[in-house]
């Protein structure tokens, strides 16, 4: 066995691992360096405490029909915990034993703990959006307005955690019209005087806000061939530009937004504060703490 191969249902079914076994499923889940970025960590936290030496993370490939398997199969294996990627965040929300309140406004889940009745369900996007749009541009989401790209799961969890720390306004692009209006119905209930509004990309040009910090919440960007999720030139003054996704490092938003002379960050350092947020529910260590192990080694997964 390599030290990081992309498993499946079939490893999953035969699954005899001792120790405190981890995981992230996805589809796809090739591109991720979450295992190598939380097995740092747990290195680390077991060169300090005994207690995490057979900690270990994997990464599964699980197509959505696939999915109440696959959690049926974690949990009878007796995984700890597990950590949900496109497109899975908000398909796993109603097999939840428990839901963690503050994930109920999202209606999406990112990180499971297991507890003996079944998954308990945690989101810590919204966390780690926050801390990243800090460390990365400078900015935060309080008195900002917001162009937010996407109505799925990652964009649930932004568009929640954007409200909760009153944002100036917010604004979702998305093309179909079925599930924008069903994030918007969420959110409703959230705003507490906030301006919430959706939007069509056609639209964008005659009714986004000026000065907006633009979050890509689409998977727009993860190939070469993709189009853009939206076309900056349309958009007045964008203040900066935030990519969710973060490999590739680089999409093509963020050279348009380069090539406009925007602020623009890529998502890993979400996927760094979100993936410790995780590691904090389940094992205890402070987020604070272990960031800067799993930064330094997502750095390294992807050649940086």
């Amino acid at each position: 066995m390599t030290a990081d191969p992309v498993l499946t249902l079939d490893d999953l079914a035969a699954w005899s691992r001792p120790g405190v076994s981890l995981a992230v499923l996805g589809h796809p889940i090739r591109h991720s360096v979450s295992p190598a970025m939380h097995n740092a960590a747990l290195g680390g936290l077991a060169r300090e405490d005994a207690r995490f030496a057979d900690w270990r993370y994997f990464r599964f490939e699980v197509p959505p029909d696939d999915l109440p398997r696959a959690l049926d199969l974690l949990h009878r294996g007796g995984f700890h915990g597990v950590n949900l990627t496109v497109p899975h965040k908000v398909l796993a929300f109603g097999r939840m034993a428990e839901v963690d309140p503050a994930a109920r406004p999202a209606g999406a889940v990112n990180t499971l703990l297991r507890r003996p009745e079944g998954w308990a369900g945690f989101n810590t996007d919204g966390y780690g959006l926050a801390a990243a749009v800090r460390e990365t541009l400078g900015r935060e989401l309080t008195g900002a307005p917001i162009v937010l790209l996407g109505a799925g799961g990652a964009a649930r969890g932004a568009a929640v955690e954007c409200l909760q720390r009153r944002c100036a306004s917010l604004t979702i692009v998305n093309r179909t019209r079925e599930n924008l209006d069903a994030l918007l119905a969420l959110l409703k209930p959230l705003a507490g005087g906030i301006h919430v509004a959706g939007l069509d990309p056609a639209d964008i040009t005659a009714r986004a806000p000026a000065g907006a910090l633009i979050i890509n919440a689409t998977s727009a960007g993860l190939k070469a061939s993709d189009p853009l999720p939206v076309d900056l030139a349309a958009l007045r003054a964008p203040a900066a530009v935030f990519d969710m996704i973060y490999n590739p490092p680089e999409t093509a938003l963020l050279r348009a937004a380069a090539g406009r002379g925007i602020p623009s960050a890529n998502g890993l350092a979400m996927l760094v504060h979100q993936g410790a947020k995780a590691l904090e529910i389940w094992s205890g260590a402070p987020a604070g703490r272990t960031a800067p192990v799993m930064a330094v080694a997502a750095r390294a997964a992807l050649g940086l």
